[in-house]
């Protein structure tokens, strides 16, 4: 498993349709879904065109133009469903930044920011973001952090027994934005070595754990559950 960033992308470049990929990582089931910015777009959705949030991967599909590679959830949400910190749709910030540490697994402080801007994305620690904004297009701030600057987050445990279905998103050196979900339940440390040491993204954020789904089509997978807030949505590029 180790390097299998490159074999992975090696396997799926000018396959768009292909761009998902079920892994083992420490005797753990992932699927590991790919984008390229330049050729892809990465974007953030919330709201139907009447305005209700949308919950769920069918009514995304149903307000979606292009084909849809692939989807995941795309951080976490207060009840009615709307983002807890930074969110920004269509380069429209909806909600501000936070940057304070608080509870639950978004206040486990480093927190992050996902950012995609112009044909580039990137994983950014929340305070630096707020320090030194970017110009995203797209945004959705979660956490904890899975990955600062090559190392786990401080808090995660080896030994740890709180497992469950866990989500996330990093950019590897070469750009590309690799979104990963366990199709079992992981601790956060085997979430956070995913990451490190198979994908090699210096930087990588934790979106969310027990409601993660991923809606691949070319996989015949569109997983159900609970109603969401922000959605990750990736398309061909026009």
């Amino acid at each position: 498993m180790i390097r299998l960033a490159a074999l992975l992308w090696l396997a799926l470049a000018g396959t768009a349709a292909a761009a998902c990929e079920a892994v083992t990582h420490r005797g753990q089931p992932f699927t590991i879904c790919t984008a390229d910015p330049a050729r892809h777009d990465i974007a953030t959705r919330l709201s139907g065109a009447d305005g209700a949030p949308l919950g769920s991967f069918d009514a995304l599909e149903r307000e979606t133009e292009a084909p849809i590679l692939f989807a995941t959830n795309g951080g976490m949400y207060h009840a009615d469903r709307a983002p807890v910190g930074l969110y920004v749709e269509d380069g429209e910030t909806r909600r501000g930044i936070v940057t304070r540490a608080g509870p639950g697994n978004f206040g486990m402080v480093p927190n992050g920011v996902f950012c995609v801007m112009e044909e580039r994305a990137a994983v950014i620690e929340s305070r630096a973001f707020a320090a030194d904004p970017r110009d995203c297009v797209s945004a959705t701030q979660s956490g904890p952090m899975l990955v600062i600057d090559g190392a786990l987050h401080p808090r995660f445990l080896p030994d740890s027994d709180s497992a469950k279905f866990r989500n996330g998103v990093g950019v590897g050196p070469d750009g590309m934005v690799h979104f990963a979900i366990s199709d079992a339940p992981v601790t956060f440390h085997e979430m956070g070595t995913l990451f490190r040491d198979v994908l090699a993204t210096p930087n990588a954020l934790f979106l969310d754990g027990s409601i993660s789904r991923l809606h691949a089509p070319a996989l015949g997978r569109s997983d159900q559950g609970r109603a969401m807030g922000p959605i990750l949505v990736v398309t061909e590029r026009n």
